[in-house]
């Protein structure tokens, strides 16, 4: 198993070497062949899209840590179209993308703290943007947080309804920190590390793949991070 930033790097000395992508994909390099079967027989959700099927529905991409503000505007624009509309949330409905960078965030507060993540991304508390340790996506009045955004943390936004999508792509960073940690196999450092992922998250081949099929969904797009 190769990390993230390996499928990358052997994408892009691929698309060099056969100058860049216009041929078709039975052309491109035999490892990115061989990633797409994996991906094509594996077990995946993919129904939740059927859950955005409300007037208002919406798509929040989240690249970056960003101290977690990616998820508070996942919970922050019902409250606002509630405000300012008078849109009944049951009239929303919401999907969250973590990928890239903000894969982090789709960790247990254990994950974090096994693994130094906090620390070792640099992370900031979203109100006071001091360093912290916490996840912040998962903060919430126990932490201190005044409301609203004591009602923004993951597992909320979850018994709301919401949809919280996690790119497998990105996890492999954080499997091949579990693998070097641990001592692990790939296969074993894969099944403890998609076990840390907070409950309820759904994983996806990509968060690219995710925002897709939500806006096939008919979910507006926003970059939320």
């Amino acid at each position: 198993m190769t990390t993230r930033r390996d499928f990358l790097d052997t994408l892009a000395v691929g698309s060099l070497a056969l100058g860049a992508f216009p041929l078709g994909l039975a052309a491109q390099p035999t490892t990115l062949t061989a990633g797409r079967s994996r991906a094509h027989t594996a077990d995946w959700d993919v129904n939740w899209h059927t859950r955005l099927n409300t007037r208002y529905r919406a798509i929040f991409d989240v690249p970056e840590v960003e101290s977690g503000y990616g998820v508070w505007r996942s919970s922050l624009w019902v409250r606002q179209y509630q405000a300012v509309l008078g849109v009944e949330p049951r009239e929303t409905s919401t999907a969250l993308v973590l990928r890239h960078n903000a894969i982090i965030l789709a960790m247990q507060q254990g994950f974090w703290d096994r693994y130094d993540i906090g620390m070792g991304h640099k992370v900031t508390h979203p109100l006071t943007m001091e360093p912290t340790k916490r996840n912040p996506a998962l903060l919430d009045a126990g932490d201190g947080l005044p409301d609203p955004y004591a009602t923004f943390a993951l597992p909320a936004f979850l018994q709301r309804g919401g949809i919280v999508l996690a790119c497998d792509l990105a996890l492999q960073d954080l499997v091949a920190v579990v693998k070097r940690a641990e001592g692990l196999s790939d296969a074993a450092a894969t099944e403890r590390t998609r076990a840390w992922l907070v409950p309820g998250v759904i994983l996806q081949p990509s968060g690219v793949f995710a925002v897709l099929r939500a806006q096939e969904a008919g979910a507006r797009y926003i970059r939320a991070s």
